[in-house]
């Protein structure tokens, strides 16, 4: 249900995934540095899932479902994001829980913030 949260909210706001794990009592999402601050990104996650659990009858209204007001961290280099992606994939199977795999989490096609994707050949 978090899942289907996060995809809609992915799709809505148009972001690009390059990771993503539901773990029992967190998450982890890596996502591509757009137009909305991180902030505000983090905060559209979390209330939209809310508001997804409380729609299914899982949470009342006045239940909290997040902690606090999240965790970010900016990366800036191919091989930081790409050891992101490798931590966020193996964080589910080092907790003894399936591996994951998200429709809506593409591979990292080398896009860095200011530069983009490398140019194809």
């Amino acid at each position: 249900m978090v899942a289907n949260a996060f995809q809609q909210t992915i799709t809505t706001r148009r972001y690009t995934c390059y990771g993503f794990a539901v773990m029992p009592d967190h998450v982890h999402l890596l996502i591509r540095k757009h137009c909305d601050q991180a902030e505000d990104m983090i905060g559209f996650f979390q209330n939209d899932s809310w508001q997804a659990l409380i729609d299914a009858n899982k949470r009342s209204s006045d239940h909290p479902v997040w902690g606090g007001p999240g965790w970010k961290v900016y990366l800036n280099s191919c091989k930081d994001i790409e050891r992101t992606v490798r931590y966020i994939e193996l964080n589910p199977v080092k907790a003894y829980q399936p591996a994951q795999k998200w429709d809506f989490a593409q591979p990292y096609d080398g896009w860095l913030p200011g530069i983009g994707s490398p140019k194809k050949q």
